[in-house]
């Protein structure tokens, strides 16, 4: 799909769903990482994540479309068109418009976490951390011992 394709789409959804025209631009952004779509205040453009249509299909990509329609004519008729307002929920629900777009299958959220075991050098009193602790700075919260790094556990 073409962005001159997107844009005749996004023009049909906007008549279909919203009986109201979309007059502004709407293309794909490749740089887009984190989210299926966006809808940008100053230009009015809507901005579409072309990997939401190839790994989803065009079903995904028509609730994205129709969720940043949502904000779109909205915030052109001075509404709530924020996530947490009634404005825009009503109408979401209305159009059946998706809150949230789907994970992509090629986006992994396994998020390796590494933990930190230190131990008092006196009481051998041991402490798990995720983050590093300045062992020159904090001591044994039971004697008062100095802290060492004893091992760096890595998980999923």
């Amino acid at each position: 799909m073409t962005n001159r394709e997107l844009q005749s789409l996004v023009e049909e959804l906007s008549v279909t769903y919203f009986r109201k025209p979309f007059l502004h631009q709407a293309y794909f952004n490749p740089r887009l990482r984190t989210t299926g779509g966006r809808y940008l205040l100053s230009s009015h453009h809507i901005e579409i994540n072309k990997k939401y249509l190839e790994e989803l299909g065009i079903e995904e990509l028509i609730g994205i479309i129709k969720h940043e329609l949502c904000h779109y004519h909205l915030h052109l008729e001075g509404r709530g068109y924020k996530h947490g307002d009634q404005d825009f929920k009503r109408l979401s629900q209305k159009v059946r418009a998706p809150r949230h777009c789907s994970t992509l299958p090629s986006v992994t959220h396994k998020r390796k976490t590494t933990y930190y075991e230190y131990k008092c050098s006196h009481c051998d009193q041991a402490y798990y951390r995720k983050r590093r602790v300045d062992t020159r700075r904090f001591v044994c919260g039971r004697c008062k011992g100095k802290l060492l790094l004893a091992q760096s556990i890595k998980s999923n």
